[in-house]
């Protein structure tokens, strides 16, 4: 019995926008995959049921605290970025803002970190603290945050 040599696909042949427009680039199976798009550090808001709200917090300004972080994230030339989101949960815990690792942080061991009762201006201060140094898996939280971090699943 005879074993089928193995078999290779064929290769595709593509335009190659540098050339002429009838010029074609092969492209095989050995061609590399594309780098994925560095992710940045995120920082997430909450602003669902609890966090965000006048009523609930009255002494916050909620508008103004959204408006700094994303002024911050500008000011990062995308080291971290911020995107806000519905009720993430601890609502006891209210204001929760989710620090994410960046991708780089994420393969260093990093993973979300849950900041509750970011209320106050020092809390922002140590938030934006941590994300302009890489935040999870890259640097460590400023020890007050420490105090702040809280476990979703426990609540």
């Amino acid at each position: 019995m005879t074993v089928p040599e193995p078999r290779t696909a064929p290769a595709v042949l593509l335009p190659d926008p540098r050339t002429a427009p009838d010029t074609v680039t092969p492209v095989t199976p050995a061609t590399p995959a594309p780098l994925p798009v560095p992710r940045p550090c995120t920082l997430v808001v909450c602003r669902g049921c609890c966090c965000g709200d006048p009523g609930k917090h009255p002494g916050t300004d909620h508008v103004g605290q959204l408006a700094r972080l994303r002024a911050a994230a500008d000011a990062s030339e995308g080291r971290f970025a911020v995107r806000t989101s519905d009720c993430l949960g601890p609502c006891g815990q209210a204001n929760i803002v989710v620090v994410q690792p960046s991708r780089t942080g994420r393969a260093h061991g990093g993973r979300p970190a849950w900041v509750g009762f970011a209320l106050d201006d020092a809390s922002l201060d140590d938030i934006l603290t941590w994300a302009e140094a890489g935040g999870p898996g890259l640097a460590d939280p400023p020890d007050a945050l420490t105090l702040q971090l809280v476990d979703p699943r426990q609540v």
